[in-house]
This record gives C-alpha cells, sequence and structure tokens, in this order.
C-alpha cells in the first residue's frame, strides 16, 4: 500500500466525528466519546415546517444548512418503513433545530419495474451529489426470474462500487428486554456485544472473471474470490480501529486451511498486527466461527472477514439479537464521502403493504446517519433512546412478540417512538448514553 494510500485509509479511521464514536459499547457506549450539553427549548422556535414542495422531495426547515439525503425506498416493505422512519426524522429536526432535505429515487426492483434498470443514471447521481444515503431494502422473489445483471440485488453492488464504500459495520448487541425474542438460551445470550466488520469491495461478488459456460456440452458456473494485499490490509486498518475502541480483541475469520486467497488475507492481518499490539488478535476458520457465534457468542468482540463470510456472519449474528428487524448498519467510504445507512433485513415482500413490518432497524439506521454522518449527536442519541424505552414499555411488531408483550404495527410502532421524542425532548434529558 502506499504511503499516501495508507493515510487515506488512516485519516478514515481517525476521523473523529464520522467514525470513531462509532463501535465503542454497542448502543449504550455510543455517547460517550461525544460532548455533552443541554437542549434549549428555544432553538426549536427557529424551525419552520415547509410539508412537501415537490413529488419526491420535502425539507424540515430551520436556521441551520441543508443536510441532503437521498432516500431510496426499494421494494418490499420498504416503502412503509422508509416512510415511518422520514416522519421520525422530521420530528426530531423539529427539536434539534437542522435541516433535511430528503430526495427519492427509485432503485432495486422498483426501479427495474420502472426504468428497466436497479440502478439507473439519475439515482446514481442523485446519490453521489448528496452528503448521505438513506436506502430501506431491496429484492423479492418477483425479479428472481431476471438476468443476473437485471436483479435488484446488482444495483446495490453498484451502489456501493458507485460510492466507493468498502467497510461495512454490523452491531449485534442483545438487550436484556429482547432475550425472548430468540431463540437461544437467556444465559447464553446475556451480555452479547459484538461487530463484524466486512470488508465489501472484493470477493467473490466482484471477483473476474465470472459467469455461465459450457464444457463438455454441459454448463458450468463460476466465480472469483480475489482479494489484494492493499484491500485487506485497507479493511483489517478499519477493524484494528474499531477494535482499539472497544475491548481490544479482534477475531479474524477466513477459510485458510484450504483457500489461497485466505491465506494471504491471514498473512496481511498477521503482518499489520504488529502496529496494534494493545490489540488482541485470534483467527477462527469461518465454519467453526459460524458455530461459535451460537455456542458462546459471548467470546466475540470485533469480528472482520471478507464480503462473503461477512455476508453470512453478519446475518446469523442478527439472530442473537432476535430479528433482524432490529438491526441498523452502516457502509462507509471516504469521510468526506456519502455512506449507505440501511437495515440489515431483507425487503419481506410476504408481508408487504399489510402494516406488520418492524421499522427499528431503518429508524436505528437513519440515527447512525445523524450522528456518524451529520455529526447530530444529541438528535442521533434521542432516537436511539425512544427505541429502547418503547421496547421497555412492550410494544413489539410480530417478528419479536412474545408472550405478555403488546402487539402494534408498523405504523403504531413508529408512532410510539415519536411519543417517546416527545417525553425525551419535555423532559429536557441530558446524552449522558442510551439506558439499557
Amino acid at each position: 500500500m502506499s504511503s499516501t494510500h495508507s493515510a487515506d485509509v488512516l485519516g478514515f479511521v481517525q476521523h473523529p466525528t464520522f467514525f470513531r464514536p462509532l463501535i465503542e459499547r454497542g448502543f449504550d457506549g455510543l455517547a460517550r466519546q461525544l460532548p455533552r450539553w443541554t437542549y434549549s427549548h428555544r432553538s426549536h422556535e427557529r424551525t419552520e415546517w415547509k410539508g412537501i414542495n415537490q413529488k419526491n422531495s420535502y425539507s424540515v426547515m430551520s436556521a441551520s444548512s441543508t443536510k441532503r439525503v437521498a432516500v431510496l425506498e426499494g421494494d418490499g416493505i420498504g416503502p412503509e418503513i422508509m416512510s415511518v422512519t422520514l416522519t421520525v426524522l422530521e420530528e426530531v429536526s423539529r427539536y434539534y433545530d437542522f435541516l433535511l432535505k430528503f430526495e427519492k429515487a427509485p432503485f432495486g426492483g422498483a426501479a427495474i419495474d420502472e426504468v428497466g434498470d436497479p440502478f439507473p443514471p439519475e439515482t446514481q447521481k442523485l446519490c453521489l451529489e448528496s452528503d448521505s444515503v438513506l436506502l430501506a431494502c431491496i429484492g423479492g422473489y418477483k425479479w428472481d426470474n431476471l438476468p443476473r445483471k437485471q436483479r435488484p440485488e446488482t444495483g446495490l453492488l453498484g451502489l456501493r462500487k458507485t460510492l466507493q464504500l468498502f467497510a461495512n459495520l454490523r452491531p449485534a448487541k442483545v438487550f436484556d428486554r429482547l432475550m425472548d425474542a430468540s431463540s437461544l438460551k437467556p444465559e447464553v445470550l446475556k451480555g452479547v456485544d459484538l461487530v463484524v466488520v466486512r470488508e465489501l469491495t472484493g470477493d467473490v461478488y466482484f471477483g473476474e472473471p465470472k459467469g455461465i459456460s459450457f464444457q463438455n456440452s454441459k454448463r458450468i458456473g463460476y466465480n472469483n474470490m480475489i482479494y489484494s494485499e492493499d484491500e485487506v490490509e485497507r479493511i483489517g486498518r478499519v477493524a484494528f480501529e474499531v477494535a482499539r475502541l472497544r475491548n481490544r480483541r479482534l477475531c479474524s475469520v477466513d477459510k485458510s486451511n484450504v483457500l489461497d486467497v485466505s491465506q494471504l488475507w491471514r498473512e496481511v492481518i498477521v503482518s499489520l498486527s504488529k502496529e496494534y499490539p494493545d490489540v488482541e488478535l485470534s483467527h477462527m476458520y469461518v465454519d467453526n466461527a459460524a458455530m461459535q457465534l451460537i455456542r458462546n457468542p459471548r467470546q466475540f468482540d470485533t469480528i472482520v472477514t471478507g464480503n462473503l463470510f461477512g455476508d453470512i456472519l453478519s446475518d446469523e449474528a442478527s439472530m442473537l439479537v432476535g430479528s433482524l428487524g432490529m438491526l441498523p448498519s452502516a457502509s462507509l467510504g471516504n469521510p468526506n464521502s456519502p455512506g449507505v445507512f440501511e437495515p440489515v433485513h431483507g425487503s419481506a415482500p410476504d408481508i408487504a403493504g399489510q402494516d406488520k413490518a418492524n421499522p427499528l432497524a431503518c429508524i436505528l439506521s437513519a440515527a447512525m446517519m445523524l450522528k456518524y454522518q451529520f455529526q447530530l449527536n444529541e438528535a442521533s442519541i434521542a432516537m436511539e433512546r425512544a427505541v429502547h424505552r418503547v421496547l421497555e414499555k412492550g410494544y413489539r411488531t410480530s417478528d419479536i412478540m412474545s408472550s405478555g408483550k403488546t402487539l402494534v404495527g408498523c405504523k403504531e410502532m413508529g408512532e410510539k417512538v415519536l411519543e417517546q421524542l416527545q417525553l425525551i425532548q419535555s423532559s429536557k434529558f441530558q446524552t449522558a448514553g442510551i439506558p439499557k
């Protein structure tokens, strides 16, 4: 890696507001790295509600500068959870005196239906020109039979490539209030708090050549799992910095006993570890890691792995929490570039339009956007706290429902979050952390 490129990466991982508070202790520790102050009600008096000003764009006006957000509703339950999320963001912006301008664009299956392209040029242009991208979810069986390059998932890969996103961070923290939503025993779950750092730009998803061809009159399919030394070092630095901010334990997951690409991965990570003597480095084969995540998840703090393994392990880790509907994520590139903030879950077409979707992961993803993209720390923490208090009061969507709790739909869950935001605001709580 060149010294210039190395400096760019170090600038990313050391960026004080975009990254450093990111993963210290899941949601509970986010506020520890942040300045504290008390909100003044008078700042709210400068807020002016403008409402909808055009078909796919609307703003919440305030005295501060405009933050332009590309909104990609996507498919399935995407429009439902995004609608709730934008309503929450609108309310938060009123309380904390900032301006968001949301601009919607077709993406995924919806874009295929509209223009025949999952990531059309106008959507690409909007994302590149925006300050951040908020994505709901994409995909569905409706488009499964299309040629691979025309499927919704291709749009997501294109989005990551266009914005040069290389690091995906997925926290998986088990909250006491939701342990009954998981299929694992409470004694296995209690205290679980980990982060999966997944590389996004290499591996079999992008390796060339790839395709389906004929050999001896029979079709063969092939993909190439490729990583360059620079790519491994870049994601490795991010992971070591994340581990340094947490409990200084990093587990690198590979398959170096059988894959040459994983042998390179391990060699680079081991070499890089010499620059981080304060971080305890361990290694685990991916098949064992998949088992250990269920058998003893508390052993993990920070996990770093490649694109394919990370895709699988982060989804597995999400089930420790009890539902994909609870997990936000951030995909990040360079500090001055727009990141993509999205829930981990899929588009759930089987419940689309039925008001059954869980909007909390999308809301929490929006909270991550406020904190890490826009440095609106107080507003972000208020959103996170509101979500946690709704759960404390026993409100549940169907995916996390359990005995003795109150079942609510997507819209009502959003209303409950708004109620808690109003209570938090009226009580002028300090931003000292999020209650467990």
